[in-house]
């Protein structure tokens, strides 16, 4: 029998990522779609992409119904708006995957420096932070699983097999990340106007981007010790895919072959991380649609200087992808299941 699964928030970028992955998916139906703003229209008329595909209607949240419809939930709506449903579907026995920053936390007060009042803080010991590459076993057993932010995504995998194996200095982590607009979400937002975006790059929210205490949490807990990096995101006119350059200082001198077989060994059981030979450098461009994250890794060889490149799709393994990917996981699914597909390509 399948499982059946409700997302709470399906008209958003993130949403309707997570219905074209599921409905390809083998062991799920989709049940239940939520929408604030278009209850009761079709979904295939918010997008057109799903029609012949979904015929359901977007409806208002309600936990009863939606519970009684769907076994596994999906929330898919902005922080605060998470921390307020989750718990009720928490206690109605459901396993949910929050793609919002609510429960990516193990320190409430943290959460709420960088957002507001945290009103569900008693459930945060019981959420895992939903990076597979660091934490698949605890995933494997979490009721609730913080589903990892974006930029968060493609900067920690760079730097798993560096921390783990105590390779770079901790002090002065530079990250630069460069990410498509679709990042920013479906709500019309000035900054995100075509005429905003088009024919520029910027940076933006410097030392101010809430994704960067996510980043600390992750890389503190790998080591043991407060790791606090400088995070510089840009936005880039284009829909979807992040690159990030990760600028490190390495602890000994090694040659750039010898730090990709580290990351070579680290990964080579990882079915979505792919590292590239010695020369070649990801591009945005060769995961778009995937749920794969490319790395590429350069050293400079007279001295301590190393530089890591990965790309991701925001949409895919910075969010959607990876959601399902936790799903599978917790559900005891093949991790791969609906997510096989290659990048699209041109």
């Amino acid at each position: 029998m399948k499982t059946k699964v409700g997302i709470i928030g399906a008209t958003g970028y993130t949403g309707v990522e997570l219905l074209r992955i599921l409905l390809h998916h083998p062991e799920v139906e989709v049940t239940a779609v939520t929408s604030q703003k278009y209850a009761g229209l079709p979904i295939d008329q918010v997008f057109p992409s799903l029609m012949k595909h979904l015929p359901l209607e977007c409806e208002e949240l309600a936990i009863g119904p939606i519970s009684k419809k769907a076994d596994f939930i999906f929330t898919a709506v902005p922080h605060k708006t998470a921390m307020e449903m989750v718990p009720s579907f928490y206690r109605q026995g459901k396993k949910v995957v929050d793609l919002s920053a609510d429960f990516r936390f193990k320190d409430a007060g943290v959460y709420e420096r960088w957002y507001q009042k945290h009103t569900s803080a008693d459930l945060l010991p019981e959420s895992v932070y939903g990076l597979p590459e660091l934490h698949r076993e605890r995933i494997r057993h979490a009721k609730i699983v913080g589903n990892p932010g974006c930029y968060p995504t493609g900067a920690l995998i760079g730097f798993i097999p560096l921390m783990k194996q105590g390779l770079i200095s901790l002090e002065n982590i530079v990250i630069d990340s460069k990410s498509g607009v679709s990042g920013a979400g479906r709500d019309v937002v000035l900054e995100s106007l075509f005429c905003e975006v088009n024919e520029g790059v910027k940076a933006y929210k410097i030392f101010a981007h809430r994704h960067t205490p996510e980043i600390d949490q992750e890389l503190s807990q790998m080591v043991q010790r407060e790791v606090r990096v400088t995070f510089v995101p840009h936005l880039i006119p284009m829909d979807r895919g992040i690159l990030s350059t990760l600028y490190v200082r390495l602890l000994k001198k090694m040659k750039t072959d010898e730090l990709l077989h580290i990351f070579k060994e680290a990964y080579q059981k990882e079915p979505f991380i792919r590292v590239y030979p010695k020369g070649k450098l990801p591009s945005t461009k060769d995961v778009r649609g995937s749920n794969f994250c490319d790395i590429g890794v350069m050293v400079s060889e007279p001295d301590d200087r190393a530089v890591i490149i990965t790309a991701i799709d925001n949409l895919v393994k910075g969010a959607s992808g990876e959601a399902v990917q936790n799903m599978n996981i917790m559900l005891g699914y093949p991790e791969t299941l609906g997510l096989d597909g290659l990048p699209l390509s041109p």
